[in-house]
C-alpha cells in the first residue's frame, strides 16, 4: 500500500492539521511527489519510489513484488552504475586467450570508453550505439566495427543477465558490411622466390608453413619432439605467443580444434633435417602456459629461434619477412598467413574433400573452410549438366521417338 509522504501516518494527539488534506504535515509536507511505493528484494534491503499519484506508487510497488516473485526483479538503482565499471568486471570475468584479452582491452580503451564509461548504463540508448557505430565508419574498416560492436553488446547482455538493466540498448543496431573478400593463393613460383629469398635460418621456416599450413605461432612454438621424422608427422599442440612489454611464452593453439597431427610431405621433412643440421634446436627457458592449472618454466627444445637462440619475435621477423617479401616480389600487404592459404589451395587443387582440409588447417567447422575457400573449389558445371543429361536426357528422346508417326 502507498505511503503518503506529506501526512503523518501516526500524528500526535492536538497536532494541527492541513487545510487542503485535513491532515497532519510531514517535513515533506508540499516537497516532491507524495505517494511513495516501498518493497524489500531479495536481500531484505528496502527500496523506495516517489509518485504524483497513490494509484502509480501501488501499481508499481504490486509490479515490483511480483517481479520479485518471479525472478526477474532488476534494482531502479542499478542502471546508475557506469558502464566503464560493468564493461571492466565484464572483461575481468571473461576466459580469453592473452592475445584476445589484450584486443578486448585496446578496443574498450580506444573506441568504447571515450564515448560511454563514464555514463550510466540505464541512460544509452539504441540510437546512441547507432551514432556511434556511424562515428566509428570514419577511421575503422568494417569488420573492426563487427568486433568492437561485440564487446560493446557482450557487456549489455552480462549487465542484463546481472539484472543491472531491463533490456540491452543493442537492438536492431546496423553494422557496415564488410566488402566480400576472396583468398588468392600465392602462386608456387613466388613462394618458391619467397623461400630463395628468406635469409638462411628463416628458408625452412616459409617450406614449413607452405607444406604444413601452420599459423605464425604454432611454427615458431613448435618444438623438436612433435616432429616424427620416421613417420613424417607434426603434432600440433602449442603456440609461441609474444605479448607487448612481456617476455615469449608457449599457449595452447588458437582452439580446441587446432590440436591435430599433420602429415609431412617430403620436401618440408627435407627441409628441416637439413635446417637442423646448420642451427640445431638449442633448449630454451620458457614459461609453458598449456601446463594445468598454472603455467611453469621448463626446457623446450624450439626448431625456430632467433639469432641468439631466444624464441622469435613477431616484430623481428616482421622484418625480415617484409625484406623478402620485396625481393621475392610479393603483392603488397602479403603476411605470413597467405603461406596457410597457399596449403589450403594445394590441398583444393589434387582433390581433398572440405573435411580434410577443415582438419588439416585445425578449422572450428567445416563451415569457416567453406566461407574461406569455396570458390578454390573446382567448378563442376559440367558434371551438373551430364547429370541431368543421365536421368532425363534419354527418356526424353524415348518418348519423342516413341510418338513420332
Amino acid at each position: 500500500m502507498a505511503y503518503d509522504r506529506w501526512h503523518k501516518a501516526n500524528p500526535k494527539p492536538g497536532e494541527a492539521r492541513c487545510r487542503e488534506h485535513r491532515k497532519v504535515p510531514s517535513a515533506f509536507h508540499g516537497q516532491g511527489k507524495r505517494w511513495q511505493a516501498r518493497w524489500r528484494d531479495e536481500t531484505g534491503q528496502q527500496h523506495a519510489k516517489n509518485f504524483n499519484r497513490e494509484t502509480e506508487a501501488n501499481n508499481a510497488e504490486r509490479a515490483f513484488k511480483v517481479d520479485l516473485g518471479r525472478g526477474s526483479y532488476t534494482d531502479p538503482r542499478a542502471g546508475r552504475v557506469l558502464f566503464r565499471d560493468c564493461g571492466e568486471r565484464w572483461r575481468a570475468a571473461q576466459v580469453h586467450r592473452a592475445t584476445t584479452a589484450a584486443q578486448v582491452e585496446t578496443h574498450l580503451r580506444r573506441h568504447v570508453y571515450p564515448t560511454f564509461g563514464d555514463r550510466p548504463l540505464g541512460s544509452i540508448r539504441p540510437s546512441e550505439i547507432q551514432a556511434w557505430v556511424r562515428g566509428l565508419e570514419q577511421n575503422l574498416a568494417p569488420s573492426t566495427i563487427g568486433v568492437v560492436y561485440s564487446f560493446l553488446a557482450g557487456i549489455f547482455r552480462a549487465a542484463v543477465r546481472d539484472r543491472l538493466i531491463v533490456a540491452s540498448p543493442c537492438v536492431d543496431v546496423r553494422l557496415p558490411r564488410p566488402a566480400p573478400k576472396r583468398v588468392e593463393p600465392l602462386a608456387t613460383a613466388r613462394v618458391e622466390a619467397l623461400i630463395a629469398a628468406m635469409p638462411e635460418r628463416y628458408r625452412a621456416l616459409v617450406v614449413l608453413a607452405a607444406g604444413t599450413g601452420l599459423r605464425q605461432g604454432e611454427a615458431f612454438g613448435l618444438e623438436l619432439a612433435r616432429v616424427d621424422f620416421l613417420r613424417r608427422t607434426l603434432e600440433v599442440r602449442q603456440q609461441l605467443v609474444t605479448m607487448p612489454g612481456q617476455g615469449s611464452y608457449l599457449a595452447p593453439p588458437k582452439t580446441p580444434a587446432s590440436y591435430r597431427t599433420i602429415p609431412l610431405p617430403q620436401v618440408v621433412v627435407d627441409a628441416l633435417a637439413a635446417h637442423l643440421a646448420t642451427f640445431p634446436a638449442v633448449p630454451v627457458e620458457i614459461t609453458d602456459a598449456t601446463h594445468k592449472p598454472a603455467p611453469k618454466a621448463r626446457t623446450a627444445a624450439l626448431i625456430f629461434t632467433g639469432g641468439a637462440g631466444r624464441p622469435l619475435r613477431r616484430t623481428r621477423f616482421s622484418d625480415v619477412w617484409r625484406t623478402a617479401a620485396k625481393a621475392a616480389e610479393l603483392a603488397d600487404g602479403a603476411t605470413f598467413h597467405d603461406l596457410r592459404h597457399y596449403y589450403a589451395s594445394l590441398l583444393i587443387r589434387h582433390g581433398e574433400s572440405v573435411k580434410v582440409v577443415q582438419k588439416r588447417l585445425g578449422h572450428k567447422s567445416a563451415v569457416e573452410t567453406l566461407d574461406t575457400y569455396s570458390h578454390l573449389w573446382p567448378d563442376s558445371e559440367d558434371r551438373t549438366r551430364e547429370a541431368v543429361d543421365t536421368a532425363l536426357g534419354r527418356p526424353a528422346k524415348a518418348t519423342g521417338a516413341e510418338a513420332a508417326p
